[in-house]
Parts: structure tokens; sequence; C-alpha cells
């Protein structure tokens, strides 16, 4: 995982439109077609959100390749104490591993700030692939809650993993899962 430098947006804007159709269902920016300026302004809010310490947006580069393959983020919108891993990857890149370990880097910086002790993945219900992520690393459903489908493929019923330090120190101790 990289943070965002400044030069990422025509990389980024060919990715997302590559898998507009693969996001749209989840995402609901994917509802229209990436443009060059909306994608400077995104990577121009996440370093200002990175250097007012309120959000922590990277891009995911394949090693072998050194492609951009997905990006991957820490967002403070659960509140105090907490905060949110989100990622998305590329279709031709899922079931890679890409998710899991961004969230598993992200989980483990974030419970080493000490302010922090709860970690938080959100996600749809229908959405499997999404889900398997928590549940590959330990994190329990704590609840379901009903909100507004933002998205064409949301039912509206927004799943909510939580992991804290206790747990996470426990279930990692043994070294990183696949």
């Amino acid at each position: 995982m990289r943070a965002f430098a400044g030069d990422e947006a025509p990389e980024l804007t060919r990715l997302v439109a590559r898998n507009l159709c693969h996001l749209m269902p989840w995402m609901p920016w994917a509802a229209e077609p990436p443009t060059l300026e909306a994608n400077e302004g995104y990577v121009r809010r996440t370093m200002e959100e990175w250097n007012a310490s309120i959000g922590f947006a990277y891009w995911m580069r394949e090693d072998e390749s050194g492609e951009m393959v997905g990006c991957a983020g820490l967002h403070a919108r659960p509140g105090p104490g907490a905060l949110e891993v989100g990622y998305w990857v590329s279709r031709d890149r899922v079931r890679r591993g890409y998710a899991t370990a961004s969230a598993r880097a992200l989980t483990t910086v974030a419970l080493g700030i000490p302010s922090i002790s709860r970690v938080e993945i959100h996600c749809d219900e229908a959405n499997v692939a999404s889900a398997s992520v928590p549940k590959r690393l330990g994190y329990r459903l704590d609840r379901i809650e009903d909100e507004r489908a933002d998205a064409p493929g949301e039912t509206g019923r927004t799943m909510i993993w939580v992991v804290g330090t206790e747990t996470w120190v426990t279930s990692t101790s043994s070294g990183p899962t696949p």
C-alpha cells in the first residue's frame, strides 16, 4: 500500500473506469464514469485528510507488475476511539488476498494508535465478498443496521464488523493468517 502523493489521479481514473461495473453495485461514487478532474480532487482531499489526521487513504500496488490494483483506507466515521477500514480491489485481482492484507495491515496500524480501541468494517449484507474479509481476520459481527441503500446492489442492511485491541492482539499473536 502507498499513501497518495499527488500524481496518482490518471492511473486511478483508468482503474476505476475499467472497474465501473464491478464497483457500481457497492460504491455510490461509482454511479458515474470517473473523470480526471474528480480524481485529482479526490487525491488532493485524501492528502489534506492525511495531514489533518482525519483519514488515511492508500492505493494498493501489485509488487510484481507495479500496477495500481485498488484502494484502502482508515476513516474516522465511527466516532471517538474508533476507525473504519474500507477497501476495494480491481475485478481482475479479487480473491488474491489484496483486501484481506490491506485490512489486516490497517487494523494493526489503527489499533496501535493509543486513542483507538476499536476498528470497524462496514458492508452491505448482500456484499458477500466484502464480508468475507472481516470474517477471515477474526472481526465479530456486532450488529446490522437498516440504512438507506445508496448503490444498486445494496439491500440497505449494513453489517458492522468490529475488532478491539485485546481481541486483535490475541487473534494475531500467532502471526498473520492467509
